[in-house]
Parts: C-alpha cells; sequence; structure tokens
C-alpha cells in the first residue's frame, strides 16, 4: 500500500519522559497539520510494546493496561493536537493500577511543561535550552 511519507513522524521529533511503568513520547502538531479524516484539535495516541517485555500473551496484557491507563489520564492532561507515543516496560506488567496512572499523569504534565519551555525560546536562537531550562 501507499504511505505518506511525509507526515511519517521520526523519534527524533518527538519528546520523551521517563516513568518506571511506562515512556511517554509527544509532538505538537503544527498548526494546519491533521490527521486524515480527524480534526486538527485530536490528540492521537500509539502504543508500543517490544518483545524484550514478553511472549505475545504478555506484551498485549501490558498493551491492554496501558490503553485503560490512557483512556482515563489522556482526557484530562493531554494537549489538543498532540501526538503521543506510549511504550511499554518490563515493569509495566508488575506495576499497580494506580502506580501506572500515576507514572502517566507525571510524564504529560512534564512533557506538557517543557513544551512550553520550548515555545518560549527565540526563534532566533538567542536562548539555549540547558538541563530543562531556558538560559538567553
Amino acid at each position: 500500500y501507499w504511505r505518506d511519507w511525509s507526515s511519517d513522524v521520526c523519534s527524533s521529533d518527538l519528546r520523551k519522559w521517563v516513568t518506571a511503568g511506562l515512556i511517554v513520547q509527544a509532538r505538537q502538531r503544527s498548526k494546519g497539520e491533521h490527521p486524515p479524516g480527524g480534526s486538527e484539535a485530536a490528540v492521537r495516541v500509539g502504543f508500543t510494546v517490544t518483545k524484550k517485555v514478553g511472549n505475545a500473551v504478555i506484551r498485549n496484557r501490558v498493551r491492554r493496561r496501558l490503553k485503560a491507563v490512557a483512556a482515563e489520564v489522556l482526557a484530562d492532561f493531554a494537549r489538543d493536537g498532540q501526538d503521543l507515543v506510549i511504550i511499554g516496560r518490563m515493569a509495566t506488567i508488575k506495576r499497580s493500577y494506580a502506580a501506572l496512572k500515576k507514572d502517566m499523569v507525571k510524564a504529560v504534565r512534564k512533557l506538557n511543561a517543557s513544551a512550553k519551555e520550548t515555545e518560549n525560546i527565540s526563534p532566533t536562537g538567542a536562548g539555549e535550552r540547558m538541563g530543562g531550562k531556558t538560559v538567553s
């Protein structure tokens, strides 16, 4: 089938936050860029769990747990027009639901805060990002 390579997202375009139970990568879509058949404000979410985590049964269980947590958390904390990739880890299967929810809330909040910080950096390159802070 045909893929539109111009709309693909590279992992280098994504900001990442790692917690004990999961990894969240985020990207804010630019104005006018929206998913086919979707709205510009829609939040897109992808889930991935590698074979390192376990066999197919375990990977699917991890994915289901992540989807359940995401359904609860992202409605309140995700920003409009955001693309998210949620990556399961080995610890995801052993962590309690409450701990996973806490991990996702923390990750999404941190990524949203870093996105605001990045927006404040001047486009002329006068500011430089060091250690999570904007320095002029």
